[in-house]
């Protein structure tokens, strides 16, 4: 063949390989182009979470929705209803005693905890002996199983063999032990000083965390100007310390309202329902 026909034949073989590479190469450049933006990269990566909240949160939720203006039972198709279900519930007495104790339980053990974990940090905050083993020790309620530290506070608080009632009858102050979980008021209080007693450390050392970040130059100069301890507090302290509370308050309220092991495992809703939350309302 000669020279110059291979020549022809090769440019026109090389013309064909780039016609048809440009595109590809084009489309990739593009797409390469567009997530080069800020935004589109942003929104890509949080689409995964998206996605999760979309199955696991709204999905349920739209279900939760149907379902509750529906007679429909486990395994079985039911009919719409309406609102029926939420009229059987205004009018249900259990459900109106849960609701009741449920904010209860909520408000009073939320702010002793928030009282009583301020106070903590603020002693642990001064302590300078054996900070870290005390600082450890703490956290012990919390980290431990909640069902097998509520199990320790079923047997102090049981009719018969509590510890409480011991100490109480050998000191003199009552003749007869009180039944502290067969009582309705003795047994929201015994649940609800549980969960004090569980939640006490992470507020403690929540709150530690905010103490310790809050610069010591605010104390001086506050000192020198002649402010006490009080007006250091009120002035200095809690203002620092309102995005550690506001964050510490709300994941204690959600913890609390929606609290189960505790009370199952003391009371179990009763007596008489007095101690029911949504969480066990719901279990039974």
């Amino acid at each position: 063949m000669p020279t110059g026909a291979l020549e022809h034949k090769e440019q026109a073989l090389g013309t064909t390989t780039v016609a048809s590479a440009s595109p590809q190469h084009s489309i990739l450049k593009k797409i390469h182009t567009y997530f080069q933006r800020e935004q589109v990269m942003g929104y890509t990566l949080i689409a995964p979470a998206f996605v999760l909240l979309g199955v696991l949160v709204a999905w349920p939720f739209v279900m939760a929705l149907y379902f509750s203006v529906t007679d429909s039972w486990v395994g079985q198709p039911g009919s719409f209803i309406g609102l029926r279900n939420y009229w059987n519930l205004l009018h249900d007495g259990i459900f109106l005693q849960t609701l009741k104790n449920s904010f209860q339980f909520t408000f009073t053990a939320v702010f002793f905890k928030t009282v009583l974990g301020m106070a903590l940090a603020l002693l642990l905050f001064r302590t300078v002996k054996f900070k870290k083993w005390v600082r450890g020790a703490v956290l012990l309620p919390w980290v431990i199983p909640t069902a097998l530290s509520t199990l320790g506070w079923w047997w102090m608080f049981d009719s018969l063999y509590s510890v409480f009632n011991w100490t109480l009858i050998h000191l003199g102050l009552i003749q007869v032990g009180p039944n502290w979980l067969g009582t309705p008021y003795l047994a929201k209080g015994a649940v609800i000083t549980v969960n004090i007693w569980r939640g006490l450390p992470f507020f403690a050392i929540t709150i530690l965390a905010g103490l310790v970040s809050i610069p010591q130059e605010l104390y001086e100069a506050a000192k020198t100007d002649g402010a006490g301890p009080i007006a250091r507090f009120w002035y200095i302290t809690l203002p620092m310390l309102k995005p550690v509370l506001a964050i510490v308050l709300l994941f204690s309220t959600i913890f609390t309202f929606s609290d189960f092991n505790i009370v199952y495992v003391l009371t179990r809703g009763g007596p008489i329902n007095s101690t029911h939350l949504f969480a066990t309302l719901a279990n039974q």
